[in-house]
């Protein structure tokens, strides 16, 4: 189970990542499925937010994946969501869909109950794309919707965090 006592709020992490934005003249997308909009909506909440903000997605079916991301048959091939291959597919689609300089996603189950797929409540895979792909799967051990939904955003905006921290600018 990761640590969770050790990550910033929603709140936090949205400002944090947004002042990082800015500065870098960056700018993300996110597609969302468990989290259900709280990571964009944590990016938002800052004022100025349109300078990076490009757009946001909830993502929560495969229909919506065909209408708001153009999901095909072709790409969905040899995978499944809530997969960190899925979640990079994702990452990368709504980041050139809405020309922005990163993509973020993640899928996952938020519980009380499994994903159809066989996953447990409290698992997500996360993935950002922009110069190069990263992803990481997130098991909670927790069945707690609303917890896991905030636990899967805030690892999200983290993971962007890092990427942002490893990646020199004019590297993407």
């Amino acid at each position: 189970m990761p640590e969770t006592t050790t990550l910033p709020s929603l709140p936090e992490l949205g400002a944090r990542v947004g002042a990082r934005l800015r500065e870098r003249g960056d700018t993300v997308a996110v597609s969302e499925s468990s989290a259900g909009g709280l990571v964009s909506a944590a990016l938002l909440a800052v004022p100025g937010a349109s300078a990076y903000f490009k757009g946001g997605a909830v993502v929560y079916s495969r229909r919506a994946g065909r209408a708001l991301l153009g999901m095909t048959a072709t790409d969905m091939e040899g995978l499944r969501a809530e997969t960190e291959p899925y979640a990079r597919l994702v990452a990368g689609k709504i980041k050139d869909s809405h020309h922005a300089t990163w993509g973020i996603s993640e899928s996952g189950a938020a519980g009380p109950s499994g994903s159809p797929y066989g996953d447990p409540a409290g698992r997500a895979c996360l993935a950002v794309v922009g110069g190069a792909a990263h992803s990481r799967v997130v098991e909670t051990g927790l069945t707690d919707r609303p917890t896991n939904m905030d636990l899967f955003a805030r690892h999200l905006l983290a993971l962007l965090d890092e990427v942002l921290d490893a990646t020199p600018q004019s590297a993407v």
